[in-house]
């Protein structure tokens, strides 16, 4: 099983009953509730599974990745390229695209979602470096942003459109993963905005711009900033509010993080790839708590990545529960998180527990005084009293 670190921060009594009635925050936990799809070229079976959507009627969607020739390493468009999709008791019920350039045809599909608004579908389809979309129903609409996604640069793995995101109007926000910026259209395709444009580490500046989220609550922006090993959260005109992280295993620590996720109490919910957790963390960026570690060998050591050229799976698999090789994409819906098991072929669904609303230091601090003033006051009555100690109960 992963490794799951619970903290809660409480205020301690003083030996006052009074005290016991003072709110407690509660931590957020993980645990294992069932995995999606199995590895494999096959119907239902996954392999690099990037984007997760989970759709009105409870049905997950699936990105499967770009099928490569182990021979020669020529992209096989008959192998993966489609948005698989699963029934709510996880069975495969279809897909939606396929491999090509035409339209609704995909080469190598990533970020995947709904727009709350409109019920339509966005996909982002990297080498033909675009933006498919869809209605509810998986029924091609259009295709936009054709040619604005930065290329391959060198020493980066990755490249195109990554993380999706909606605002309460509906608008779309979509990370172009190399151009170091988030860029934003309308529901029907049009552009209207640019948000960042520079590599870098200084605040507002991105080094690939991976998962992006925007809070339902304030209308921040959240990112996973991959190569800098960190999330930035924005305010919903682009401006920076604040950073957490740094490179490393450590709790609050991270190698690249890709997939991000916000709940209504601005939880953060983070996909730390190469450490193959889940991170989750409040508001301000200060940890909770922590699910899932390395898949392991035969031996016990940690499975390596797979080579790019060659299939695109871990060697040995090992599908027990809370074990990833490199967490990937992500989704949140009804108090699950739905985690992408990058070269397992398979997404695992985590139980969201004890999420609630932590109250403020300064809110704390004071329902503890009051209480302490109302013991006071009560000691000071029963001094009054003759005698002061009574054995009557």
């Amino acid at each position: 099983m992963g490794l799951v670190k619970n903290f809660s921060i409480g205020i301690l009594g003083t030996g006052f009953m009074v005290l016991a009635t003072v709110a407690q925050a509660k931590a957020v936990t993980l645990t294992y509730d069932r995995s999606i799809g199995s590895p494999g070229f096959g119907p239902g079976e996954l392999f690099v599974p990037q984007g997760i959507a989970v759709d009105s009627q409870g049905n997950t969607l699936i990105a499967n990745g770009r099928g490569i020739n182990p021979a020669d390493g020529t992209p096989n468009y008959n192998l993966g390229n489609k948005i698989e999709k699963f029934s709510p008791s996880g069975q495969y019920i279809g897909a939606i695209g396929s491999g090509g350039t035409g339209p609704g045809q995909f080469d190598e599909p990533t970020t995947v979602d709904f727009n709350p608004v409109t019920g339509d579908l966005y996909a982002g389809d990297v080498y033909n470096n675009r933006v498919n979309q869809f209605d509810s129903q998986g029924n091609f609409i259009r295709s936009f942003a054709n040619g604005q996604f930065t290329p391959l640069v060198e020493g980066r793995l990755f490249f195109g459109p990554s993380g999706v995101t909606f605002d309460k109007a509906g608008n779309l926000y979509i990370g172009d993963f190399n151009g170091e910026r988030i860029l934003k259209f309308t529901p029907d395709g049009q552009p209207i905005g640019v948000i960042g444009g520079t590599v870098g580490t200084a605040p507002g500046e991105f080094q690939g711009v991976a998962g992006v989220r925007i809070s339902p609550v304030s209308g921040n922006i959240f990112v996973a900033d991959q190569y800098n090993n960190r999330v930035q959260v924005l305010d919903p005109n682009g401006n920076p509010l604040l950073a957490f992280g740094s490179a490393g295993s450590e709790p609050g620590q991270f190698l690249q993080p890709i997939g991000i996720e916000v709940d209504e109490q601005e939880n953060i919910y983070v996909a730390d790839s190469i450490n193959s957790r889940v991170q989750v963390f409040d508001k301000n960026g200060n940890f909770l708590t922590s699910y899932g570690e390395n898949a392991r060998d035969a031996s016990g050591n940690p499975v390596p990545p797979p080579a790019f050229t060659g299939p695109p799976f871990g060697n040995p698999l090992d599908l027990t529960p809370g074990r990833f090789n490199w967490t990937g994409g992500t989704s949140l819906k009804d108090d699950k998180l739905y985690v992408g098991d990058f070269f397992q072929g398979r997404v695992q669904v985590l139980n969201v527990e004890g999420k609630t609303k932590v109250p403020e230091p300064s809110s704390a601090l004071g329902l503890a005084l009051l209480g302490f003033g109302a013991a006071t006051i009560t000691l000071r009555k029963r001094r009054q009293q003759k005698p002061v100690f009574s054995l009557e109960k």
